[in-house]
């Protein structure tokens, strides 16, 4: 229908500009005769743009290295803080503190630590182990009995008596998102370095009761569960206390992500929370 203005459709490239004249009747359609020619050429992109990560990394990434579950006693024999610049009482960045313990050959970047809470199982009331709490990192300027350390980063106070860890070199974790592929049931233990009273949402981290040992393992995916409580039958005659029950049944409000686990307790990262998280929840195979 535009042979006049259009001869040869086949001869349409990108770049041209088409007029659709509407002055016309009926409306024409018209090629502006200036070419533009595109080449091909490579685009390209940021590969953190392309992947849609299985869990946010700027949330855990300090969890990856840094807490620790110990034994008891199990930074007894690390090397420690022994004093500090000036016989100050606290050192945060850029102070500086004499530790012993370090010998040649451990490494120039360390943490620091000070033993922490127990971790109490709330179903059988045994200690599965200790957290111990990061502090901060040091660097260590000048070897010896003791060695001087420069204070790099701190979250807290370091002060004398606090332990040190040779840093690990850092790791590329990836994570898989998976339901345990046996039924596993256990407990929240609490929020990490939080109060055994306090509770905690979506992007929190807490503590469970089952590791290794158990079959637990990076990636894994557990539901967050209320246990039912307990009721009276309201319509019964007799006494509070002697009248018929039922027991509630246990009401499903979360998910969570397991992303590190030791023998027998693992860190997890609370995905789906529609109410708070509180010590003692049940965590199960979805």
């Amino acid at each position: 229908m535009n042979q006049d203005q259009i001869r040869n459709p086949n001869r349409i490239y990108p770049g041209n500009v088409i007029v659709l004249d509407r002055t016309q009747n009926p409306p024409q359609l018209s090629l502006i005769s200036d070419t533009i020619k595109l080449s091909p050429q490579v685009r390209s992109s940021a590969l953190s743009e392309a992947a849609i990560p299985a869990i946010r990394a700027k949330v855990i990434e300090p969890f990856l290295t840094q807490p620790l579950v110990i034994e008891a006693a199990g930074l007894d024999k690390a090397p420690r803080i022994v004093a500090t610049q000036e016989s100050r009482v606290h050192l945060g960045p850029g102070g500086l503190a004499y530790v012993s313990g370090i010998s040649s050959g451990q490494g120039s970047i360390w943490q620091i630590y000070r033993p922490g809470k127990a971790l109490v199982d709330p179903e059988t009331k045994a200690t599965l182990g200790y957290e111990a709490v990061f502090l901060g990192t040091g660097r260590v300027q000048r070897a010896g009995e003791p060695a001087t350390m420069e204070i790099v980063s701190s979250r807290q106070e370091i002060t004398s008596g606090d332990r040190l860890i040779a840093a690990a070199p850092p790791s590329l974790t990836q994570y898989i998102p998976h339901a345990p592929k046996v039924f596993i049931r256990g407990r929240v233990i609490g929020m990490y370095d939080g109060l055994a009273t306090s509770e905690s949402g979506r992007d929190s981290v807490v503590t469970i009761n089952k590791g290794k040992r158990d079959g637990v393992e990076d990636g894994h995916v557990f539901a967050i569960l209320r246990a039912g409580s307990t009721v009276a039958d309201p319509d019964s005659s007799k006494s509070r206390d002697s009248a018929p029950t039922f027991r509630l049944p246990d009401e499903r409000y979360g998910l969570l992500f397991v992303f590190r686990v030791f023998d027998a307790v693992s860190y997890a990262l609370v995905m789906e929370s529609t109410r708070p998280v509180a010590p003692s929840d049940i965590i199960q195979t979805p």
